[in-house]
């Protein structure tokens, strides 16, 4: 027990920081989104009034007068109510709003990418150790040469066969606009599936090689360990030592990097987002950044370092089961 008060404990003091600097890092770069917004409105001939700038203060999470510990009080309770402020970009939508709109776009791609190329390259890798010299061994330095291509040009090679030459997919876009309306429906859900094919793809290409690499290192260094050599004399079948006394240890290091990896979902792909247009979180940031849209990229901070908090304390918990020997070291 009290090795899970001390992991809730340091999440927890983790989480204020995050918030803190969630607060932070927005305010220390140069701009302001109330003048952004000032100006636009001062071009489309609106007025603009010292109450006009004192309510956008408000709104955009600027106000307290000028002092970052009246913001920072003002935040805190914000959040704790749940409302994370107005959006200056799709003024006036709410923050939580339009991450609700773009959320369940990343989630559905880069989640289940990240899920695949893992259990791909987990289980490859897994094949891999245990017949070293084989033919899918020695295809893992190639699958870790397309894991050093950068996204966007493996993305943009992509774009190039199969969209341009071939026309086999399309370039843009979450799904057909002109034919489908989103909503719970079969063909919603093709048109979506047919159009994240290609940035799916992107994701699970350049991330695989990283899995197969590393599971097979763990698995020929636990091959060598006694309690495997062991379980081999005592004549276990093969696949009983390979699934129970190989890799069940020999995943544990990739859980932890899958933790991380699972976590950063929510903070989507931007470049593969930005060649694909994908309407998911990782465009939404771009945008919030280009724009100094504090509110927005306060939001997508705070719920990037919630995922990646809680599916790290997630993994932990969870490895103290798999493996009690952490919880006797803590």
């Amino acid at each position: 027990m009290r090795f899970y008060l001390q992991k809730v404990l340091f999440y927890v003091v983790a989480l204020w920081f995050a918030v803190t600097l969630n607060f932070l890092i927005p305010r220390l770069m140069p701009g302001n989104p109330v003048d952004v917004l000032i100006s636009k409105m001062g071009a489309a001939g609106q007025p603009v009034t010292p109450a006009t700038r004192k309510a956008l203060e408000i709104q955009l999470g600027t106000g307290g007068g000028g002092n970052w510990f009246g913001q920072y009080g003002q935040y805190l309770n914000d959040l704790i109510h749940g409302n994370l402020g107005v959006s200056l970009v799709n003024y006036p939508a709410t923050v939580t709003h339009v991450i609700g709109q773009a959320l369940p776009w990343t989630i559905a791609l880069i989640g289940l990418s990240t899920v695949i190329a893992f259990l791909l390259g987990v289980g490859l890798g897994m094949f891999a150790g245990w017949r070293r010299g084989s033919w899918l061994d020695n295809l893992i330095p190639a699958t870790t040469v397309l894991q050093a291509v950068p996204y966007f040009w493996l993305a943009l090679i992509l774009v190039l066969f199969l969209t341009r030459w071939h026309q086999w997919f399309p370039y843009a876009g979450g799904y057909d606009v002109a034919s489908t309306m989103p909503g719970v429906s079969l063909r919603f859900v093709g048109s979506a599936i047919y159009y994240g094919f290609l940035p799916a793809c992107t994701i699970v290409i350049s991330s695989i090689g990283g899995w197969m690499l590393g599971m097979r290192n763990m698995m020929v260094a636990t091959l060598s360990e006694d309690y495997v050599v062991a379980a081999e004399a005592k004549g276990l079948r093969p696949r009983r030592v390979r699934l129970t006394y190989a890799a069940r240890n020999a995943v544990l290091p990739s859980l932890s990097g899958f933790a991380i990896s699972l976590g950063f979902v929510v903070a989507g792909s931007i470049v593969t987002e930005q060649v694909f247009s994908y309407p998911g979180v990782g465009q939404l940031l771009w945008t919030s950044v280009s724009n100094n849209d504090y509110a927005l990229m306060q939001g997508i901070f705070l719920v990037i370092s919630l995922s990646v908090l809680a599916a790290n304390l997630i993994v932990d918990l969870l490895y103290a089961l798999i493996d009690p020997r952490t919880r006797a070291r803590a």
